[in-house]
């Protein structure tokens, strides 16, 4: 085995801060991110949250068609974050993927309010009284899905990027939790106006202004983020994917796994600054964990290039491209948790807005809520629940028991409170199925408690999960790390219309009509698996190891302020 003189660069700066104004810690460019972040996410949320009921009555789609399509749509919204956290992770930085996906997305507000306004571009409008109903034609649903494609692929390249960009802005960890604090905070908070304000005037006013407003409220954004430019932290992208290297350590993995492994840490790679005797003997060896990659970093004769120095890529990789694959594949179970989360909660958001449309939505004599608008309970109780928790009950645990409650204790909160928001919603509905055989109307307010719920429990999940990974995730995936969430919650979307069809085939539970059906059964379903995937989740966080998250910390500040 060969045994020459190493070099090793892996204290080399992931990213390389290009220029920056930003010497406060952050706080400078702390309000250009969240401004422009919550005038992003009210104007998606203006058309978003009303978008069945706008496919329904624009687009004369039946309900449970319209449902699964919200739940498509969406579901491409937050796998589109994984794509821009790799672009920004490997090409372009979260700069440039922010301000490139937030024009998109105004494209796409635009052609969408096209079809509001050009008549030709939707199909002929239903009445109640009348017969003649055509359905949307293959160029009306290719225009509305094109402007859906490009709304939804806008801004899903924002939503997430924003997150990790402002957590890049900040050294410390504690710092870093507030910002995701207020991140989710600015986020709900949007929604709910856009929920309210927004879908009012779309239901009472017209469609066309409505949509405006929402590209006004992104050209704000956009706006607003361009402004703080200067105060940035700005990192730079690596000059080659931190994908293609975790590809190359299966490959180098493979290519050796008839060799045996060594003990001794010098015998693997760890990069390209010259080591001396006493730096030698310093060298670790590889993590236990997945010892088959060892390999991977296990040096052999022919794996450098002809200079002895630089490694032939696909032949050899170093210890720490190793140990971040490692990390990825121990991080892999938890992520399958937040998959089975939020499985019930997309099909509780998109059958609370069915529910609503067969409920009195009356306040007062002359004020309707539109049925879109049930979200905001959600919405309000997470915003109360983080600012509470934020400025009560996290500073009182750090007071009392002299510790600060971890991401994943966070998370296992929000699985609990979940359980019980999908007990109630079946409760609630058994009752609003009873009150409509009797011809009385079930108050849409009854929907409350349990979105309420649900909203509590976001404040504790949400955060948890986008703080647990950040904490976590390989030093040059931190883009990728706050986009994991999306991508649970968009293959999510994509699983509840899978149990929405599976139950539409297999029972009768989910008819045209849900008045004939019964939906507390389908919530008694999800409430179950909801109970089935907290067990699932103590076991995978009883077998979790975090890793060293201070020395974590202290690399990361090495690689930010290094100049």
């Amino acid at each position: 085995m060969e045994k020459s003189v190493q070099f090793v660069d892996e204290g080399a700066p992931n990213h390389v801060q290009s220029s920056s104004t930003n010497n406060n810690g952050g706080w400078t460019s702390f309000p250009f991110i969240i401004g422009s972040m919550a005038g992003l996410s009210l104007a998606a949320a203006g058309w978003n949250n009303n978008l069945i009921v706008y496919l329904i009555q624009e687009f004369n789609m039946n309900s449970v068609s319209a449902a699964k399509v919200y739940n498509m749509a969406n579901g491409c919204s937050t796998i589109f974050p994984i794509l821009g956290a790799v672009v920004a992770d490997s090409f372009l930085g979260c700069f440039s993927v922010i301000w490139i996906c937030s024009l998109i997305s105004l494209l796409g507000v635009l052609l969408l309010t096209f079809t509001a306004a050009i008549d030709t571009l939707r199909p002929t409008k239903c009445f109640d009284d009348s017969n003649d109903c055509r359905n949307a034609s293959t160029f009306h649903l290719t225009i509305l899905y094109a402007a859906l494609a490009l709304a939804y692929l806008g801004n899903g390249g924002t939503r997430f990027t924003i997150g990790s960009m402002g957590a890049n802005q900040f050294n410390k960890p504690n710092h870093q939790a507030i910002f995701f604090n207020w991140y989710t905070f600015a986020l709900y908070t949007s929604n709910i106006i856009g929920s309210t304000v927004l879908l009012y005037i779309e239901d009472n006013v017209s469609w066309v202004l409505g949509f405006a407003i929402c590209g006004a409220f992104n050209i704000l954004g956009l706006g607003i983020f361009l402004s703080g430019q200067r105060f940035y932290r700005h990192i730079e992208a690596q000059q080659e994917s931190p994908f293609m290297g975790l590809a190359r350590v299966f490959v180098a993995a493979i290519r050796k796994h008839r060799e045996p492994l060594s003990l001794g840490g010098e015998d693997y790679y760890h990069g390209m600054k010259p080591l001396d005797s006493a730096t030698r003997t310093d060298l670790k060896n590889p993590s236990k964990f997945f010892r088959f990659l060892n390999r991977a970093a296990l040096i052999r004769e022919g794996d450098k290039k002809p200079d002895r120095v630089t490694a032939e890529p696909w032949k050899l990789c170093t210890v720490q491209q190793v140990e971040d694959l490692k990390i990825l594949i121990k991080l892999f179970p938890i992520w399958t948790t937040g998959l089975f989360l939020y499985t019930p909660l997309v099909i509780q958001s998109s059958l609370a807005v069915l529910q609503a449309l067969k409920m009195d939505r009356h306040l007062g004599s002359n004020f309707k809520i539109p049925a879109g608008s049930v979200i905001v309970f959600t919405l309000i109780a997470t915003c109360i629940t983080i600012t509470f928790a934020d400025r009560f009950i996290f500073p009182l645990l750090n007071r009392c028991i002299r510790t600060s409650m971890t991401p994943l204790q966070r998370v296992g909160i929000g699985h609990v409170l979940t359980v019980v928001s999908m007990a109630f919603s079946a409760l609630v509905e058994s009752k609003r199925i009873k009150l409509s055989k009797s011809l009385v109307p079930m108050s849409v307010f009854w929907l409350a408690p349990q979105l309420a719920i649900t909203g509590i429990g976001l404040a504790f999940h949400s955060p948890g999960y986008v703080g647990f990974y950040y904490q976590e995730f390989p030093g040059s995936l931190k883009s990728t790390s706050t986009a994991m969430v999306a991508l649970f919650v968009g293959a999510a979307f994509y699983f509840g219309n899978g149990v929405m069809d599976l139950v539409q085939r297999v029972t009768g539970w989910l008819p045209e009509n849900i008045d004939n059906g019964r939906l507390d059964y389908v919530f008694w379903v999800i409430c179950v698996l909801g109970a089935l995937d907290f067990v699932y989740y103590l076991v995978c966080t009883s077998l979790y190891e975090y890793k060293n998250v201070d020395q974590e910390l202290n690399d990361s500040i090495d690689k930010i302020d290094r100049n």
